[in-house]
């Protein structure tokens, strides 16, 4: 419900465009990236500017070469998002701001449920892969997420619209085994109901099905979790149609837009921690333990670098 209280938390009003990052996201954002190299020639352009650049392009939807005067060159941006894009490291700041946020809600870091649906889109004259989708009349891609009972991304895939939901289902689940050992259960809508889909890999598939008297819409228990999901990443422009010539590329924008989601979740609960550490300094409270509980210590902090299996609960094989 939105209140005066929680429409100032919300606000960015002091930002120069709504897309930019808090002081308090990209604390959290910047131990993902690279970090200068000591040697050679400088960079020209800091690496936050790069980043408000990208989600600047992801939220308004305009052109690589459209960006306003004030950001770094496109090429330069657009190279940045493409070497993200081709080491997975969007993947990898999605994965790790899941945990943090499961984490932070007092959750295992790793979900042993999850929730899966697809979405269609139509796409533009870039080219590309491509498809009909006969059921809903759509020619150009579907867009497969996985998400945790709460709504936050966990496996995100986009293939051509033509491929039905079942068939695009099994390299999705089978891709997040290694990243999400621990999923035990997957909700789904009937579209996914089957032999091929329930023993492609050890995750039980569990149909949520109407109800034999439904007229109209009607919310249902589970799957309107990833339908809240698919409306959250819609207020980026960039997903009114899909305009990527590259599969990659969509997939990419993807797990940018999840990864912002989180960052501003987890943005705003840091700076929330931060006045009530200035607060209890305020009143002459002794503040190094609430420091050590409410703000993690960064040299203790997830390292990117490290397989996706080491964090969570014990590891186990994947199946």
């Amino acid at each position: 419900m939105w209140t005066p209280t929680t429409r100032a938390q919300h606000s960015r009003a002091g930002l120069r465009y709504g897309s930019d990052l808090t002081d308090a996201e990209w604390a959290i954002l910047a131990p993902f990236l690279p970090s200068p190299c000591p040697r050679g020639r400088k960079r020209r352009w800091p690496m936050r500017r790069i980043m408000e650049a990208i989600f600047y392009v992801l939220r308004s939807g305009c052109a690589w070469k459209m960006l306003p005067d004030g950001f770094p060159p496109s090429s330069t941006v657009y190279r940045w998002f493409a070497r993200f894009r081709d080491d997975g490291t969007w993947e990898t700041i999605n994965h790790h701001l899941v945990m943090r946020d499961r984490e932070r809600v007092g959750r295992a870091a790793s979900p042993s449920a999850a929730v899966l649906d697809s979405q269609s889109a139509k796409t533009a004259e870039a080219g590309g892969p491509r498809g009909y989708d006969a059921g809903k009349k759509v020619k150009g891609r579907k867009r497969h997420a996985l998400v945790d009972t709460d709504g936050r991304a966990l496996k995100l895939q986009v293939h051509p619209a033509d491929i039905q939901d079942r068939d695009g289902a099994i390299p999705l689940l089978r891709a997040s085994r290694r990243s999400f050992p621990f999923v035990a259960r997957v909700f789904a809508d009937s579209a996914y109901a089957g032999k091929r889909v329930a023993k492609a890999t050890r995750v039980a598939i569990e149909i949520v099905r109407k109800t034999a008297d439904q007229v109209g819409f009607q919310v249902h228990k589970r799957r309107w979790v990833v339908e809240r999901f698919f409306a959250w990443i819609g207020r980026n422009r960039r997903f009114s149609r899909d305009v990527e010539k590259l599969v990659a590329s969509a997939e990419a924008f993807l797990y940018a837009a999840s990864a912002i989601i989180l960052l501003r979740r987890l943005g705003r609960c840091r700076q929330d921690s931060e006045w009530t550490l200035i607060n209890s300094r305020k009143s002459g409270v002794d503040d190094s333990r609430l420091r050590s509980r409410l703000l993690p210590d960064p040299q203790k902090r997830l390292d990117p670098r490290k397989p996706a299996l080491a964090f969570g609960r014990h590891a186990t094989t994947p199946g």
